[in-house]
């Protein structure tokens, strides 16, 4: 095979890796003009030897975003595509996966004239992301915190009410009771586990911090945190609803499984405490959730109500409106 072209369109796919980037451009006709492995540092100074304009898609990965900027700041058409609309692009299918074969997957997906691209992030919005993605993890260790102290107690029959708080105003009596079976040694090891778990509740509370100014400086995130049960750390994030579009009409579906985890359980948690509040309200959002958690039950009024924020925080964020609780929505003509 040819090296790149210096005249003319070039596509370029890119399976990425840590230490190894595999490559596979094709010509405007469509004839393959390399398909080799980059070594990382090798792979922007390949790149500049594009021609600009040219399309670079690259598969999603933690790395993408950071590329595609370097690329898009070299005059080149950076894109970002997800693994699994890649994949059936494969001409080898399930048992051809290697970084060849995906990257020729990836160039070939990027050429689908209608095919939906990942949009890149930011500098600001990776940092951002970088905040809830520390925050979820002391929240993680500070449950196994707590669930560790509760086991250790349990073992000298000491067992407390299940809430955090109920267990943080109980520890001190108890590892100063010396009328309980807790060792001095037991009493020591309990002490530093308190000791991380405080530490814990620091980190989380300076994340928390730094999402409240997010919140107070952003203009998007004060818009989008109008919405019922949606506070700061839900409006920080982005979103698009899956959608099954057809003949002109457009379905937007519900919350897919196919995106981010940690979108949807926020999106869950937002709309289960608007739907506990939802009677002291007379919106008519609230009340279409206190008839539907009659008709059908409350968890399925809050995965309505999730789904139903999802559209609307998509619709505000790519608007720029702001959030009116009694519009009534118009189908067009």
């Amino acid at each position: 095979m040819t090296e790149v072209i210096r005249e003319g369109s070039v596509r370029v796919g890119v399976d990425l890796a840590k230490r190894v980037i595999q490559v596979h451009a094709v010509d405007a006709h469509e004839r393959v003009v390399t398909s080799k492995a980059l070594r990382r540092e090798q792979f922007l100074a390949w790149c500049a030897r594009l021609p600009e304009g040219s399309l670079v898609v690259m598969e999603a990965s933690s790395s993408a975003h950071h590329w595609c900027r370097r690329l898009i700041a070299m005059g080149l058409d950076a894109r970002i595509i997800t693994a699994q609309l890649a994949a059936p692009y494969r001409q080898e299918g399930r048992s051809g996966k290697n970084d060849a074969n995906d990257a020729a997957a990836i160039c070939e997906a990027g050429g689908r004239p209608r095919m939906r691209f990942v949009p890149v992030k930011s500098v600001q919005q990776q940092s951002m992301l970088c905040v809830h993605k520390l925050r979820e993890g002391f929240k993680e260790e500070r449950t196994a915190c707590i669930n560790r102290i509760r086991g250790l107690l349990a073992e000298f029959g000491l067992v407390f009410a299940q809430s955090p708080d109920a267990l943080r105003t109980a520890l001190p009596e108890a590892l100063e009771d010396a009328s309980n079976e807790l060792g001095p040694l037991a009493r020591i090891a309990l002490d530093r586990a308190v000791l991380h778990w405080r530490e814990l509740d620091e980190h989380l509370a300076c994340c928390d911090q730094r999402i409240a100014q997010h919140h107070r400086d952003d203009v998007d995130v004060h818009r989008a945190a109008q919405l019922i049960g949606v506070g700061p750390v839900t409006a920080s994030v982005g979103l698009v609803p899956r959608q099954r579009s057809s003949g002109g009409k457009n379905h937007l579906g519900g919350i897919t499984k196919h995106g981010q985890t940690y979108l949807r359980t926020l999106l869950i948690q937002a709309a289960k405490s608007a739907v506990m509040t939802a009677h002291r309200r007379n919106d008519p959002i609230s009340r279409w959730v206190l008839a539907l958690r009659e008709r059908s039950g409350w968890q399925k009024a809050v995965v309505a109500l999730a789904n139903k924020n999802a559209r609307i925080l998509w619709a505000v964020m790519t608007r720029g409106e702001q959030f009116d609780a009694s519009h009534v929505s118009i189908k067009p003509a």
